[in-house]
């Protein structure tokens, strides 16, 4: 039986390497020395499977080449230099290692906490490199009582929690997408207010970098701290406006922040830098002895599984061809993941339960409907940790019910797919359709006849079916500098009315709370996809 081949593209930990050149079945082929040029012209060719870092682009060029490749695993967790469509619509599975760095990203976050309120690397340098002895310039405070906000309580954030809470500190975490017991059952605080954490003294960010959360600490945000706050950002760059911190830290609203990340890398002349009130450090969250050889070890064995066609874990795509799915099903499987991440935004709560419906030919594929459904709702609270691989394992684990559903066509569209989230706040139900030449509409959203293009930042307004309403909700958006790109209204024969709106721009809080103040109004959220 002739060996299958895995090219290590970038280099990993030894141990990893080890494993591999171990397995009498796989011939590794360390090609981290080699050129990008010789890796795709003459390498690539001979892979099975590939396993990747941040150096090789897995672009058009490099999959042209890669002819026998099955599988691609990236030893770390950004895919951001994958081109998982492209790897989807040749077969090819695509793989990261997302839980490996776990830890050295908690222990990098307390680091930059101590930093920041003992002003450590200041004083550091202040003896070392000016051979200065100068006690006295360098009172800090303690975490002791101190009241610390954690946003986003998945895996780095709770551990970040559980070791602040043994510096004896006052945690409260903010999470819609958790069960609240989670942290209560730490003796910590949940909450659903956001400004209890903009009120804590200390802030910590942990959430994925998605639509939502990319700039979601701005100047508004900060004009609500406390003065002196802390702030801690060890997660994505971006998620803290840079310009709006900048402007805290130089104003004194901030009294020091701790970055490790940056929106744009590598951040060698940030006017981060030349502030003395930042602890900075280059992306070091995965920068450990520890994590590089857990990353490397778990990249080897999942390349080793993949070759062997023992499993697939952490996959990030479908490992589908064109030819291997009747062409009406995938644009389903798009529409039912927007629905599905649709629904976990205007829900904005712990999921209990998803339901997938569906009606004519499309039924046959109920399974595949609510995996990428599944994916869609889970993705707005633990992003690239969940996948179409692991969606049920990962839904189960956190105690969500998925059931399918196959109902006789009575709708009128050929075919029709329904989509039901339950949480612990309610439920919603969408339906939609694909119409001839792959065009996605939402067709119902509870008692709601619709017809809406699901793409975009999106407002639901649902109301009393009033005289005024429809120019209230345009005079407010206008008046928030927004321009509407889609204005579509259903009613229902309770004497409501669903008013879903397309917008060109980011809505923010202050839209939604002047369309809540309308006397009319009965909820309002928004979405984006």
């Amino acid at each position: 039986m002739s060996k299958i081949t895995v090219v290590v593209c970038d280099h990993i930990h030894q141990t990893g390497l080890d494993l591999l050149i171990a397995d009498p079945d796989i011939e590794m082929i360390n090609a981290a020395d080699e050129s990008n040029e010789k890796l795709i012209s003459e390498i690539i060719q001979k892979a099975d499977v590939a396993i990747t870092r941040s150096s090789t682009d897995v672009d058009e060029r490099f999959l042209q080449s890669a002819t026998k490749v099955k599988a691609i695993v990236r030893a770390g967790v950004g895919v951001d230099n994958v081109d998982i469509d492209g790897c989807s619509k040749r077969g090819i599975v695509v793989m990261n290692v997302p839980t490996a760095n776990t830890i050295a990203a908690v222990e990098l976050t307390m680091a930059h906490m101590l930093s920041c309120v003992r002003k450590f690397p200041y004083a550091h340098n202040n003896l070392k490199l000016d051979r200065v002895w100068r006690r006295q310039d360098w009172y800090g405070t303690e975490l002791k009582e101190k009241r610390l906000g954690v946003i986003g309580f998945g895996n780095i954030g709770s551990r970040v929690a559980i070791r602040s809470k043994a510096f004896e500190m006052d945690v409260v975490a903010y999470d819609p997408y958790i069960d609240p017991s989670k942290v209560t059952n730490l003796d910590m605080k949940h909450t659903e207010n956001f400004d209890e954490i903009l009120s804590c003294d200390i802030i910590t960010i942990h959430t994925p970098k998605n639509k939502e959360t990319d700039g979601m600490i701005g100047a508004k945000e900060i004009a609500k701290m406390k003065d002196g706050v802390v702030l801690i950002n060890c997660a994505r760059g971006g998620l803290y406006d840079e310009k709006a911190l900048l402007e805290g830290l130089q104003s004194g609203k901030i009294a020091m922040a701790g970055i490790d990340v940056f929106d744009k890398e590598p951040a060698t002349s940030h006017p981060f830098l030349d502030l003395d009130n930042v602890t900075v450090t280059p992306h070091l969250g995965a920068n450990t002895k520890e994590s590089q050889k857990n990353i490397a070890i778990q990249a080897a064995q999942q390349a080793i599984d993949a070759a062997k066609g023992i499993s697939y874990p952490n996959a990030l795509n479908l490992s589908f061809k064109e030819n291997e799915l009747p062409e009406f099903v995938k644009p389903f499987l798009e529409l039912i993941q927007k629905m599905g991440h649709l629904s976990a935004q205007i829900m904005k709560s712990a999921v209990k339960s998803i339901k997938v419906t569906a009606q004519g030919n499309i039924g046959d594929y109920t399974a595949s409907l609510a995996t990428f459904a599944t994916v869609g709702v889970l993705i707005e609270s633990i992003g690239d940790q969940v996948n179409y691989v692991n969606a049920e394992f990962v839904a189960q684990e956190r105690g969500i019910d998925i059931a399918t559903e196959r109902e006789r066509n009575a709708s009128g569209f050929l075919n029709k797919i329904e989509l039901k989230l339950t949480t612990q706040k309610g439920s919603v139900t969408i339906a939609g359709t694909v119409f001839d030449e792959n065009v996605q509409r939402i067709v119902e959203i509870d008692e709601y006849d619709l017809d809406v293009e699901p793409k975009g930042n999106m407002i639901f307004f649902r109301n009393t079916d009033t005289p005024g309403v429809i120019g209230d909700v345009g005079r407010i958006i206008a008046q928030n500098s927004l321009n509407i790109s889609d204005f579509r209204l259903g009613r229902a024969k309770t004497g409501l009315a669903l008013a879903v709106v397309r917008v060109d721009g980011k809505v923010n809080r202050e839209l939604l709370d002047e369309l809540s103040a309308l006397k009319a109004c009965i909820s309002v959220s928004h979405a984006t996809l």
